[in-house]
């Protein structure tokens, strides 16, 4: 599992903005069309919002890709 910072201090990021900085689309406006072509899962459910707001420590599963915890910071840890 990958923990991806965020790189701020807010309380949450959005999936479509968490989706951008793991690196898993280019950019910003792809996230719509990446949700609606790809599963993602965040701590084990299914969901395609890209405003749906993601908190410190939810998990984000992409088939194919990978699973990512999301943190607050600025630096990407892998286990």
């Amino acid at each position: 599992m990958t923990t991806q910072k965020t790189g701020n201090d807010e309380e949450f990021i959005t999936l479509g903005q968490f989706l951008k900085l793991a690196g898993v689309i280019q950019t910003g406006g792809m996230a719509k069309w990446f949700l609606s072509e790809h599963d993602v899962y965040v701590n084990g459910e299914k969901d395609n919002r890209r405003g749906r707001k993601l908190y410190e420590g939810d998990e984000v599963e992409i088939p194919g890709d990978g699973i990512y915890e999301v943190g607050f910071g600025s630096e990407e840890e892998s286990d």
